[in-house]
């Protein structure tokens, strides 16, 4: 006979082993007891799957809603076996329903499995964990499970039971740590949650299921059943479109103030769906010539003043803009026309929301314990504590979803300097040395070095971007050779020390010419992308043109040549959204892009420039084929500082190919510009940002082009000569 503190365990959510209570079990010689918890029940009958035959009535055992029945077995014998059975029960109220027992259901996860799991090694946990669709025993349903094992109790809540957490409780798989129940009948699109007992008998806010692949729209919470999406295969194509030597010029997005949507009637503004984004942003990416979108973190995140930046469901679009499959979609639409899609991922930190991943299982699980390693003071969230293999499965296997489920191109890396270090943003006494006393954080090193590994491995197409801003040495060199494994390194280095360059007046940029030079000096020690990103438009720094100096006219000529000098320095590209056009105020999250500024032409001509030399890009190897080899590049004269003067050439691999790059950076016309070069013949202008076109003054060499003459200069031994239109950068090709 049960004892009646079980029975009251099980009706108060505190039984830490529910199946070895409910659901059937040996009660004797050929008997079998099945057991039952359903609050509210009146009466509840079992009866024979398929038939309907009653088999027996379930006795009441606590008001609260405990049944049993005692059944004859089919077996005389201590492990009995019994008919496979359903519950027919009647509802105060009067209502029926027949139901699947979910306990009377064996194991979700596999031997295999599990062990995996406790060992860390399984590559796509998100395969095992969380909300799946499944069919056991010939009964259609989905299985849940959760990693937290310090939980003295964890269900499952939703719609399905009135969020009441002593309907579902799950089992505990003890090897490693995770508890699981298949629960019949529940399909896509229902809405759940863990609810989580702690080990000390408090019962911890309703937790999103980490795993989860959608969520609600905020301020909504819960976790929504998904299906997986199917394995892409591999593409030869998009690894031929990411390499070294491939042209890449990013378009960063944030998707949610792009473009928004203007309701014909009332003039309020919406979110676009994916596949509206997809219909206006593909099209305009291509247009503009950019090879890769970026976008700002689009996994499920409670605040948008975070931009994506502080997400608490990592495995779930954003349902700000519909249902995930709209994501794939638009990752068609971009792949189709040539256009690979960069994620921004967030390994560094989660926040604390009541219903993530803090002080998940009523311990610190996803997170170090002490504050000195696992709170950041910089945005007040929690810091993963990569020493658990659990937490760096949990993160390698989102890499993999998103590369491999969504037929993402590659991720780049928020925040790696603040994972490097263990002092980062931190005054002294306010952090942990690392044991062997020193600042450098080695879970996370090795974490990193494993990532980048396993995308290497599991998907050679796809690449990685670190957004670094130290000296911390070979972030994208290989793991083999000492390195982090990254494919890419942002140089943020570069980006300041440009920005104070042209931030200035023209009459004092001969003092500090050495801020556009000294990226040279370390330009190779890495594979840089140059990003004038959205950290350097907002919280007050202003628009990327308002950094411009001078008037009007020279605030847009300072631009277009600054735009002209990057595209033709050595590093990949970057531009966030709206530096295209010259946006004037700076970013807001909460608007759309001021696109009726392309009404004006100095405007529209910033942005003809950018698609022109987006173009010229893409169709001229010299400018990108040897971006990270010293033999790609080669000074003319560097030292022009009186007047503001950078020449310098651009080499294909055959280094028969190369364009020639020449900034003015001074509002002063330079005519007779004599400059060396390094073969004879006629050069001509490919570009020039001062162009009518662009909204310049159209000064330049006549006809646009220059033959050399034999006399030497800037130690070569041809030279042509120039008319150097003012603020302006201009490229030149060379014919024989």
């Amino acid at each position: 006979m049960l004892k009646s503190r079980v029975i009251e365990q099980i009706c108060h959510g505190s039984h830490g082993d529910p199946f070895s209570i409910l659901g059937p079990h040996a009660s004797g010689v050929g008997k079998v007891s099945i057991r039952a918890f359903l609050p509210t029940a009146e009466k509840v009958d079992v009866i024979a799957a398929g038939t309907g035959l009653v088999l027996g009535s379930m006795k009441m055992r606590h008001p609260d809603g405990f049944f049993e029945a005692i059944l004859p077995a089919e077996s005389d014998t201590h492990h009995p076996h019994y008919p496979r059975y359903q519950l027919k029960v009647q509802w105060s109220g009067g209502f029926q329903a027949v139901l699947e027992d979910p306990y009377r259901f064996g194991a979700v996860l596999g031997d295999m499995d599990v062990w995996l799991l406790a060992e860390g090694t399984h590559l796509r946990p998100y395969e095992m964990l969380g909300a799946n669709q499944r069919v056991m025993d010939g009964v259609s349903g989905t299985s849940f499970a959760v990693w937290a094992p310090n939980a003295s109790r964890v269900s499952v809540v939703g719609d399905f039971n009135h969020w009441d957490g002593r309907c579902h409780p799950m089992r505990l798989r003890r090897e490693c740590g995770v508890w699981e129940i298949f629960l019949p009948g529940v399909g896509l699109g229902t809405k759940y949650k863990f609810e989580v007992r702690a080990h000390d008998g408090h019962v911890l806010p309703a937790r999103s299921d980490p795993y989860a692949r959608q969520a609600e729209l905020r301020p909504a919470t819960a976790s929504i059943v998904a299906p997986m999406p199917p394995l892409l295969p591999s593409s030869m194509q998009r690894r031929e479109a990411n390499a070294l030597d491939a042209p890449v010029s990013i378009y960063e997005v944030h998707l949610g103030s792009w473009r928004r949507i203007v309701d014909p009637q009332t003039g309020a503004q919406r979110w676009p769906t994916w596949d509206e984004m997809a219909d206006l942003l593909v099209p305009y990416a291509q247009d503009m010539g950019f090879t890769h979108l970026e976008l700002l973190p689009v996994n499920e995140h409670p605040f948008d003043g975070s931009w994506g930046y502080q997400p608490v469901g990592i495995y779930a679009p954003t349902a700000r803009f519909g249902h995930p499959d709209g994501l794939k979609r638009l990752v068609e639409r971009c792949h189709a026309v040539g256009i690979g899609v960069l994620l921004d991922w967030v390994p560094a930190h989660f926040p604390t929301d009541s219903h993530g991943l803090g002080y998940f299982d009523g311990t610190h699980l996803y997170e170090y314990a002490d504050p000195r390693e696992g709170f950041h003071n910089d945005w007040s969230t929690l810091i993963y504590n990569l020493g658990r293999t659990e937490v760096r499965n949990f993160l390698i296997g989102n890499g993999l979803y998103w590369l491999e489920r969504h037929g993402i191109d590659g991720l780049r890396v928020d925040a790696v300097a603040s994972m490097l270090y263990r002092d980062y943003s931190r005054k002294a006494g306010q952090w942990i040395p690392n044991q062997h006393g020193g600042r450098e954080n080695l879970e996370a090193i090795a974490f990193l070095k494993s990532m980048n590994e396993v995308v290497g491995i599991e998907r050679p197409e796809a690449i990685t971007l670190a957004e670094e801003s130290t000296a911390f040495p070979a972030v994208s060199r290989p793991v083999y050779s000492g390195g982090l494994g990254f494919h890419f390194k942002w140089n943020m280095g570069w980006m300041h020390d440009t920005l104070q360059y042209i931030k200035r007046d023209p009459i004092y940029r001969k003092y500090h010419h050495g801020e556009m030079t000294f990226g040279l000096i370390y330009a190779f020690n890495e594979n840089f992308v140059l990003p004038i990103s959205h950290d350097e438009v907002v919280h007050g720094k202003g628009s990327l043109l308002n950094k411009m100096p001078g008037d009007r006219w020279q605030k847009f000529a300072n631009l277009r040549a600054y735009l002209g000098f990057m595209f033709g320095h050595p590093g990949k590209k970057l531009l966030f959204m709206g530096c295209e056009f010259a946006q004037e105020r700076e970013w807001d999250h909460d608007q759309s892009l001021d696109w009726h500024l392309l009404d004006d032409p100095m405007h529209a001509g910033v942005q003809r420039l950018v698609r022109d030399i987006n173009h010229l890009y893409k169709s001229t190897p010299a400018l990108y084929q040897l971006d990270f080899m010293p033999t790609g590049f080669e000074w003319i004269d560097h030292a022009d500082a009186s007047r503001s003067v950078f020449s310098f050439i651009r080499y294909g691999k055959d280094m028969a190919t190369f364009i020639v790059v020449v900034c003015n950076f001074t509002p002063a016309v330079h005519h007779g510009f004599r400059l060396g070069v390094p073969q004879p013949g006629e050069y001509r202008e490919c570009l020039n940002t001062d162009s009518a076109y662009y909204g310049g003054s159209n000064v330049g060499t006549p006809l646009g082009r220059a033959v050399t003459e034999p006399k030497e200069w800037n130690g070569r031994a041809h030279s042509i000569v120039l008319t150097l239109p003012p603020l302006a950068t201009v490229m030149l090709e060379w014919n024989a």
